[in-house]
């Protein structure tokens, strides 16, 4: 007989695993092809449950990114203390993380994504996503030994949202870039990036 009644502590269990589950079917397949009934399967409740805690699947992918936050943040710190890797080696394999990031347990939106999520989300919402994006970007820089300014971060979430979007673009939603040159233009994107934060590094934080 199912369970028609659940405490507090239940539904709080639940809607943690709900959102554990959706970043790691989200990390591995890709957002768009993760299905709410795919996540409140897995969890184990019905669909009419499933939205008891999230009214849309955006919200519940919005709560999966803030989850991974802390995520990526170790694994910044654990590239950045690894003695075998040079500090432009430890960037560089970070920002290649990411852009790959199905490979590496990354969940990151695709152009459509953002413009979905950005639609559905409330003003106050909106305004929270963007405060914990400058937090989490503040916090990588920093994790680089980089002085992490305002208009540092700003420049630096352009720059890798830039490559990271435009990889998982290539060839469907920008049919006109050329797909056999994919990967080449992820490396050049990400030297690039790395040669400008190595001149951040020394330099002075305006």
């Amino acid at each position: 007989m199912p369970k028609v009644a659940y405490s507090e502590d239940d539904r709080e269990r639940i809607k943690t695993e709900l959102v554990t589950v959706g970043l790691e079917l989200m990390a591995k397949q890709g957002i768009q092809h993760t299905t709410v009934e795919q996540i409140y399967k897995k969890v184990g409740i019905s669909r009419t449950f499933f939205y008891s805690f999230f009214a849309t699947k955006e919200d519940l992918i919005v709560e999966t990114l803030y989850l991974q936050q802390p995520k990526i943040i170790e694994q910044v710190q654990r590239l950045m203390a690894d003695p075998a890797l040079s500090w432009r080696n430890a960037v560089k394999q970070f920002l290649y993380a990411c852009c790959y990031g199905e490979k590496n347990g990354i969940a990151v939106l695709t152009i459509e994504e953002q413009q979905l999520i950005f639609k559905r989300l409330s003003k106050e919402s909106y305004q929270m996503f963007r405060q914990k994006q400058r937090r989490l970007f503040g916090e990588i820089l920093e994790s680089f030994g980089i002085k992490a300014d305002a208009a540092r971060i700003n420049l630096f979430t352009n720059l890798s949202l830039a490559v990271m979007v435009v990889r998982r673009a290539i060839p469907d939603t920008l049919p006109f870039f050329v797909p056999e040159a994919a990967d080449e233009t992820v490396d050049f994107q990400i030297n690039a990036i790395v040669d400008a934060l190595e001149k951040l590094k020394t330099a002075p934080a305006s």
